[in-house]
């Protein structure tokens, strides 16, 4: 063969050398690439699942809170705790005392309802389920400085009676733990709501604040709604004085325990309140 055709191998070999090289400049390239960019190896946007909601109204249930918090103790020094549920931002709050007198505790089966169930979006949900925790242990309507904690709040507050009686008010208003812990957790969340309950009158209390709220519940439980006498330095005056615009009110129960399922009902028309 001739001096042409023999130099034919060299410069296949000489191609191949190059292709090779530029491979490998390449491979480099891209494993640069995705060493540096801290979205390499994600799929395009339009193939990805949409971003799980975060506003107002559209919380998913992994942002959601279920905690407790201590506020503080009773006069004997019993724990009194608050039970926050569902989305801490959202603008519609609503607070449930489970138990202000000490003999009117069957409220409690509601807080509990709630706390074992409730995992509301869109609502902001604070259970105090006793607020008299010494009066409960001692099957009594007072604390265990023998005063009526709901004769024991601000607003047009009087002496009324003395230690053990039906409505003694304290030596002020605010001298009780109990009654502090709820007056300071209010200013801290000012609540729209706010559902007191009671026993054993079996009916829903016009007691200041929006009638259609009271009414509403009324009607989601099965109860009749009067308008009861108004005492001095009842909590539920108070509330509605201090932060006009919201609405406090007493569920007075019927005399006995609550069955689950009752229960259950009375949770699910608290729930119902947010819209």
């Amino acid at each position: 063969m001739g001096a042409s055709s023999a130099s034919m191998p060299r410069r296949w070999v000489t191609a191949a050398l190059c292709a090779v090289a530029l491979a490998v400049v390449l491979v480099g390239a891209v494993a640069r690439a995705d060493d540096d960019d801290p979205v390499a190896g994600v799929a395009p946007a339009g193939s990805r699942p949409a971003a799980s909601a975060s506003s107002r109204g559209g919380r998913t249930l992994d942002l959601l809170v279920r905690r407790s918090e201590l506020l503080g103790r009773s006069v004997l020094g019993r724990p009194i705790r608050a039970f926050e549920l569902g989305d801490p931002d959202s603008p519609t709050r609503i607070l449930v005392v489970g138990c202000i007198h000490g003999n009117e505790c069957a409220g409690l089966a509601v807080a509990r309802s709630l706390e074992a169930h409730a995992r509301p979006a869109s609502l902001d949900l604070w259970i105090v389920p006793d607020l008299n925790p010494d009066g409960f242990a001692a099957g009594t309507r007072q604390n265990a400085r023998g005063v009526d904690l709901n004769r024991n709040f601000p607003y047009r507050w009087r002496p009324i009676g003395g230690p053990g009686d039906l409505h003694y008010s304290g030596t002020t208003s605010l001298s009780e733990p109990e009654s502090r812990i709820a007056y300071e957790l209010i200013l801290r969340l000012r609540p729209r709501i706010s559902i007191w309950f009671h026993q054993a009158l079996g009916l829903v209390d016009e007691s200041g604040g929006s009638v259609s709220v009271e009414r509403r519940f009324a009607t989601l439980v099965g109860l009749p709604i009067r308008r009861l006498r108004r005492y001095p330095g009842s909590a539920t005056t108070w509330e509605n004085e201090r932060f006009p615009g919201t609405t406090a009110f007493v569920v007075e129960l019927r005399a006995g325990q609550l069955p689950p399922g009752v229960a259950g009902r009375y949770a699910g028309a608290v729930l119902a309140l947010r819209s």
